[in-house]
């Protein structure tokens, strides 16, 4: 590694400053709270908007004194846990992207680009196609099984050899592993056009068509998740200077990447289950916030965990609009809307430095 590159991934602890303004805990703390502010505006905007036009004054008596009416059930019993389900996926996502970055060094880490989602989606299509396990709760077991798997399938592939598991490895084996296996899943789904019928725009990554009992069944494990997640920040701070250094400043280095694996795992598993596989959102958004607040994986996790989700419900309601009276998935927004602005990173910003 290059000496500057060393200089950029060192954290925060180490008293280097990378840029003014970042590495101030107030101001980053002050910053923590406007992204939320910002998310609460989404979520009301994920609300209030959509595919069917409701004035914003129904919507305010949804809540307040509900009727019963078609624009109530619309709003009650549609928007709102599709606007919930929203925040909980892009949170895993988003804080699953930045776990993968960190704890591999990879600049290129995503659970879309490292076939982690493609795993998900292989077990929900086992479930689905081959078990005719129909249920969110049961097939979720299977998502988090074909995460898993992957994860050490990539790792396998992608470390084998003298050279070790370099980013590029990992990016390479993860692109040609969540080929195989989206090929896998294609293949089971024209074997029954009645799976693939009830698959296919989930394939394609939505948060439509999921009422409450899906989150209240996935919700635990994302929240798990989550928790885990933000506990590893300070850890992985001291492993992104080596694993010897990692030691002898007290980390427990593989019981750090334990829980770091089974983090993502529940995160992607439970976001897969979901809404499917979606693309970007756990790549560009680490990325994003790291030019915002710097290295400190303290602030990178929970600011990822608050900006993706902003990101998802952007997505999600430009989808509604562009295409009224039907909608576009929010797979193929995130896609439209995460592609450019990482590019645009890409070319301002070295993001292979971590």
């Amino acid at each position: 590694m290059r000496p500057d590159a060393q200089a950029v991934h060192r954290p925060a602890e180490a008293g280097e400053e990378r840029a003014p303004g970042r590495g101030r805990p107030a101001a980053l703390a002050v910053g923590l709270v406007v992204a939320l502010g910002v998310l609460a505006l989404a979520a009301l905007a994920s609300v209030a908007l959509g595919a069917r036009a409701v004035p914003p004054a129904t919507v305010l008596d949804a809540f307040v004194a509900p009727d019963g009416s078609s624009d109530h059930t619309v709003v009650r019993e549609l928007r709102v846990p599709r606007t919930l389900l929203g925040i909980g996926v892009g949170a895993a996502l988003g804080l699953a992207g930045a776990l993968m970055q960190s704890l591999t060094r990879n600049p290129l880490a995503d659970p879309g680009l490292l076939g982690i989602n493609q795993g998900a989606a292989l077990g929900v299509t086992v479930a689905l196609g081959l078990l005719g396990v129909s249920d969110p709760a049961g097939y979720v077991w299977f998502a988090f099984g074909g995460a898993a798997l992957t994860s050490v399938v990539i790792f396998s592939l992608g470390s084998a050899g003298r050279s070790g598991a370099g980013p590029v490895r990992l990016a390479l084996a993860g692109i040609a592993v969540g080929m195989v296996l989206t090929a896998a899943s294609s293949a089971i789904l024209r074997m029954d056009t009645q799976t693939f019928d009830r698959m296919r725009f989930w394939l394609t990554g939505s948060l439509a068509g999921q009422d409450a009992n899906t989150l209240m069944r996935l919700a635990p494990f994302m929240a798990a998740g989550l928790a885990v997640g933000l506990l590893l920040g300070r850890p992985l701070n001291m492993l992104s200077l080596g694993d010897d250094a990692g030691r002898a400043l007290g980390v427990a280095v593989t019981r750090t990447r334990v829980l770091a694996a089974v983090a993502v795992t529940l995160l992607c598993g439970a976001a897969t289950a979901a809404a499917g596989p979606l693309w970007f959102v756990g790549l560009a958004v680490p990325h994003a916030v790291r030019a915002m607040v710097g290295q400190d994986q303290r602030w990178v996790l929970p600011y990822s965990a608050v900006v993706a989700p902003v990101l998802l419900l952007a997505a999600d309601v430009t989808g509604r609009l562009v295409a009224r009276p039907g909608e576009v998935q929010v797979g193929i927004m995130c896609a439209l809307l995460g592609a450019p602005v990482f590019i645009l990173m890409a070319r301002r910003r070295r993001i292979a430095a971590l």
